[in-house]
């Protein structure tokens, strides 16, 4: 956790100083709907996941430069993720609790003076806040959650009136998100890896 922390301060200070002094900076609220999608790996075959509806809300500050189009933002956010599994016909669902830290790079075109589009990409850096230990009742599998998690966002979407973004999010995980117990015997034992991926749909006021 302590790396991840100082790489995020990293970063941020690196977004601070290459912003020109001519730099506008904005803050709003931000909220959505997300829908996991969860890989596994080195589980047994006939587990298999299923996707699971959470949110997410939070503020966020948004930096532009004016004519030159690119930007940044970033956001504090609290999420709330369903993950989904099933196994023979059983299914089971938990609910992780995040803090998660996006910083993105923004590209905005402007399409007239009430509208315009960006795409967007940039690191994610999320703390589980909630229960670390998912032992489903109906499923022959306990999973350990891990503390923080790394990933990589990429999106796109609009601003209209000045004031109002709706965008779409595309969050990538790069490292695990929990681990199962051991599969096998001890001098063969395998971890059952679960690593989860989002859609994001996203609503932005910004002031």
């Amino acid at each position: 956790m302590k790396k991840n922390i100082l790489s995020l301060a990293v970063i941020v200070a690196a977004f601070t100083f290459a912003l020109p002094s001519q730099a506008q900076m904005k803050f709003g609220i931000k909220a959505g709907l997300n829908v996991d999608n969860v890989n596994l790996k080195n589980v047994n075959a006939n587990l298999d996941s299923k996707n699971r509806t959470g949110f997410f809300a939070g503020v966020t500050a948004d930096f532009t430069i004016p004519l030159a189009g690119l930007g940044a933002d970033i956001a504090v956010l609290y999420d709330n993720k369903v993950i989904g599994l099933e196994e023979n016909g059983a299914e089971a669902n938990k609910t992780l609790h995040y803090i998660d830290i996006p910083v993105n790079v923004k590209y905005t075109i402007g399409l007239s003076s009430l509208a315009s589009v960006y795409f967007a990409a940039g690191p994610q850096f999320s703390w589980n806040v909630g229960d670390r230990n998912w032992k489903p009742a109906n499923i022959n599998q306990d999973w350990e959650l891990k503390k923080s998690e790394f990933s990589l966002n990429v999106g796109a979407g609009a601003t209209v009136l000045k004031h109002v973004r709706i965008g779409y999010n595309f969050n990538i995980g790069l490292g695990k998100t929990a681990e199962t117990t051991v599969i096998g015997t001890a001098t063969n034992a395998v971890k059952g890896k679960l690593r989860n991926n989002t859609h994001q749909i996203s609503l932005t006021y910004i002031f």
